[in-house]
C-alpha cells in the first residue's frame, strides 16, 4: 500500500523520500500516486494546522488519517523511516516514572519493549529503563551502525550504572544525552556526567537536556543551571518548555539564550571546556 505521509512542519526528525511532504498539497500534475494520506502530528499545538491540512489533502485522496503523539497515539506502529527519517529508531514506548510536566506515561503506559529496526539515533523515552536483554541486543545492533551513535531520546541519569557506561564505550558514540529538568535531580545527574567523563567520555559526547522557562523561570536562573553542567563536565542543550494546546512564543531574549546554549560549537569558542 502506497501512503503519502504529511507533516505539519519540518524538523530534524522529517522523512526526506518522495512520499513525505510538509504542508500543502503540491499541484495536481505533481500529485504522488497513493492509496492514501497519514498526517502525522506530533506537537499538539499543530493539531489546528493539521485539521486544515486533512481538508486540503481530501480534495485529491478519497483516505486521509491523522495521528501521531499529539493525538494520544500510543506508538504501537511505529516503523523507523516511515514517520521518522532513516537512521531515527524507538526500540521502546512508554516510561515507568512520572514527571508532572510528561504525558508520556499516560499516553503510551509503562515501558514497553519493541522489535528492535536499526538505526544510529535512538529516541527511546528511557531505553535503559528497558530489561538486560533487551538493552543488549539494541547496543548488538548499535554496534554495527557506520554512523556515530546518538541518544537523542535521552539516558535517566539514575539509571546510568558502570555497566551503562562500559556499553557506551563499546559503541562509536557520538553523544548521549541525560537531562537536568527538575532541581531534585541535579544530584543523580552529576553523579552520571562525572562518571561518564572518569570513563573517558569525552565532553562531546556528554550532552544534557536543561529545560527552562517554566513555573516562573528566568535567564539568570536558567544561565546558572547551564553553567553548572558545564562545569560539571557536559554540553547544555537548553529546552525551552511549551504547554500542551498552544505554541508558547518566546520573547527576543529567551531565544537568543537557547541558541547561546545549544551549539556546542559557540559554548567551547567562547568559554573555557575541559
Amino acid at each position: 500500500m502506497r501512503i503519502v505521509r504529511v507533516f505539519p512542519r519540518r524538523t530534524n526528525a522529517t522523512p526526506v523520500d518522495g512520499m513525505a511532504f510538509v504542508g500543502e498539497p503540491p499541484l495536481p500534475p505533481f500529485l504522488p500516486k497513493a492509496d492514501g494520506v497519514h498526517i502525522s502530528v506530533t506537537f499538539t499545538w499543530d493539531l489546528k494546522r493539521a485539521a486544515a491540512l486533512r481538508d486540503s489533502w481530501a480534495r485529491y485522496y478519497p483516505v486521509v488519517r491523522m495521528g501521531g503523539p499529539a493525538l494520544g497515539d500510543s506508538g504501537n506502529g511505529f516503523l523507523p523511516g516511515q514517520y521518522l527519517r532513516p537512521g531515527y529508531t524507538i526500540t521502546s514506548r512508554g516510561c515507568p516514572n512520572h514527571c508532572p510536566w510528561c504525558l508520556v506515561p499516560a499516553r503510551e503506559g509503562g515501558i514497553r519493549e519493541l522489535p528492535i529496526m536499526a538505526g544510529w539515533n535512538v529516541l527511546d523515552n528511557n531505553i535503559l529503563a528497558c530489561s538486560d536483554h533487551h538493552l543488549d541486543a539494541v547496543f548488538r545492533m548499535l554496534d554495527g551502525q557506520r554512523h556515530p551513535i546518538e541518544f537523542t531520546g535521552g539516558l535517566e541519569a539514575e539509571r546510568v550504572t558502570p555497566a551503562v557506561i562500559e556499553r557506551l564505550r563499546g559503541i562509536r558514540l557520538g553523544q548521549a544525552f541525560l537531562a537536568y529538568d527538575m532541581e531534585s535531580r541535579w544530584p543523580a545527574t552529576l553523579r552520571a556526567i562525572e562518571a561518564m567523563r572518569d570513563a573517558g567520555l569525552r565532553l562531546r559526547q556528554v550532552r544534557c537536556f536543561i529545560l527552562c522557562g517554566r513555573d516562573g523561570d528566568t535567564i539568570e536562573a536558567a544561565t546558572d543551571r547551564c553553567e553548572r553542567v558545564l562545569a560539571a563536565g557536559a554540553l547544555p542543550f537548553v529546552m525551552l518548555w511549551q504547554g500542551r494546546d498552544e505554541y508558547r512564543d518566546y520573547p527576543k531574549g529567551w531565544r537568543r539564550f537557547q541558541r547561546s546554549w545549544t551549539r556546542p560549537a559557540a559554548m567551547l569558542a567562547t568559554r573555557l571546556c575541559r
